[in-house]
């Protein structure tokens, strides 16, 4: 599990996987949406750049990210 803090209102979910460490890039991340190996609140999303808000819970690869807002 990894805690991740949102700062503002949301971060899209390419650049979320990035940020949390689990792809080297935003493209990356890209292309694990696509192939549809993430989840998010337990369904499959394959909205590259989809926005994720605190409160949501994204899990790929084994590794949950939770998203807390920041403070």
């Amino acid at each position: 599990m990894v805690d991740f803090e949102l700062e503002g209102e949301y971060v899209e979910l390419n650049q979320l996987l990035k940020l949390a460490g689990l792809c080297d890039s935003g493209g990356a991340g890209k292309a694990l949406v696509a192939a549809g190996e993430v989840r998010v609140d337990g369904t499959v999303e394959l909205r590259k750049t989809c926005k994720i808000r605190a409160g949501q819970r994204v899990r790929c690869h084994g590794v949950e990210i939770r998203v807390v807002p920041a403070g």
